[in-house]
């Protein structure tokens, strides 16, 4: 996948940009608060995902502006397509080969990347929260049924949860909490499921390169864990049934908190390194390594998927490693469309060919 062309309107302090990518590795160097990780958020929000700095579609508009529009010409399923996006009024709006989708999910998993910022080398020792995002996210572009199973778990969610706050005022509505139950749970084992089977596959090649980074010192692993019991088993049946065992088991506290305590919303990815906790005992320099054998394993992943090189996104996340991680980053992502953030163009010694833009004031000098 290449985008051979991006053009924004109205983008944050973006306002008539136009950049001509080359095919391989295209710096955006420039002082900070010109504009250059707006620029990767941009061609992120292209993949159909939310921004990787967690802000709302309606703050990436343009003050004082009503809507903003990012417009790119890109190469993938061996022919030329187009894709428009347009934020107004808080919502999306996405025409893909001058046609308007119905929805704006719809263009997931047709410009498939892989996100790298300083917020993702604290992977290993944030919360949770953070771990699950990172599934979903790299599992909506290979697997775009996920991004629908994802979004009726949590509409069912919210459902359930909003029944809890009003059945101690309302005792006759716990009868209908089973009907619940037993959604929440169908959709939740497929949650369950294909986030197993990721973290399982992303385990295989994330330990493969994290023994080379390591220098063969060390073994990684990533251990998919459940808010419930579930055993060994994977089969969707013994899922759902453990699943609705936990729900009614919590029930009671459940209705006390007024939210659902068990489920994939609780869930986590543990890593580890030599069968050793990675967020309690890995120094800093471990927890990066882990980080970046995991983003570079999410890449291959999506290759294997669909079949494509995915679009790599660097943002100002070289000056944050050390030259032997920053090298072996860089030679693993080599063969692939790479835009890199940073400050100085000096800073990004290890890249002889491609192009480079100057960003000042949201323009290319």
């Amino acid at each position: 996948m290449i985008i051979q062309s991006l053009n924004f309107e109205d983008y944050r302090n973006l306002s008539h940009l136009l950049l001509l990518p080359d095919e391989g590795v295209n710096v955006i160097y420039g002082q900070n608060a010109q504009g250059k990780t707006n620029i990767l958020e941009g061609i992120w929000l292209l993949s159909g995902n939310k921004s990787f700095r967690g802000a709302k579609d309606k703050e990436t508009v343009k003050l004082g502006e009503s809507k903003a529009l990012i417009k790119a010409g890109f190469f993938s399923e061996n022919r030329d397509q187009e894709l428009e996006l347009c934020i107004n009024n808080g919502k999306r709006e996405v025409i893909l080969n001058g046609v308007k989708k119905p929805l704006a999910s719809d263009i997931v998993g047709k410009l498939c990347m892989v996100v790298f910022s300083p917020e993702h080398l604290s992977l290993v020792k944030s919360g949770p929260a953070e771990r699950r995002a990172f599934i979903d996210s790299a599992l909506c572009q290979i697997r775009p049924k996920f991004y629908e199973t994802l979004k009726n778990y949590s509409q069912t969610l919210s459902q359930r949860n909003a029944l809890l706050k009003d059945i101690p005022e309302h005792p006759e509505l716990l009868d209908t909490l089973d009907v619940w139950d037993w959604q929440l749970a169908v959709y939740g084992v497929n949650v369950i499921r294909m986030r197993m089977n990721y973290v399982e596959q992303l385990c295989k090649t994330a330990s493969a390169y994290h023994f080379g980074i390591s220098e063969t010192r060390e073994k990684l692993e990533l251990v998919y864990k459940c808010s419930f019991d579930v055993g060994e088993y994977k089969d969707t049946d013994v899922l759902h049934k453990a699943f609705l065992e936990a729900l009614s088991n919590s029930r009671s506290e459940d209705i006390s908190r007024g939210f659902t305590n068990v489920g994939p919303h609780r869930d986590d990815m543990e890593i580890k390194i030599n069968d050793t906790n990675a967020k309690l005992f890995g120094s800093q320099g471990q927890q990066r390594s882990c980080v970046l054998s995991i983003k570079i394993a999410e890449a291959e992943l999506i290759k294997m998927a669909v079949g494509q090189e995915p679009i790599v996104l660097l943002d100002d996340v070289l000056s944050e490693l050390d030259s032997r991680r920053q090298e072996f980053l860089l030679n693993k992502i080599n063969d692939r469309q790479v835009f890199i953030t940073c400050c100085e163009l000096e800073s990004v010694k290890l890249l002889k060919n491609g192009k480079s833009f100057e960003l000042i004031s949201g323009s290319v000098c």
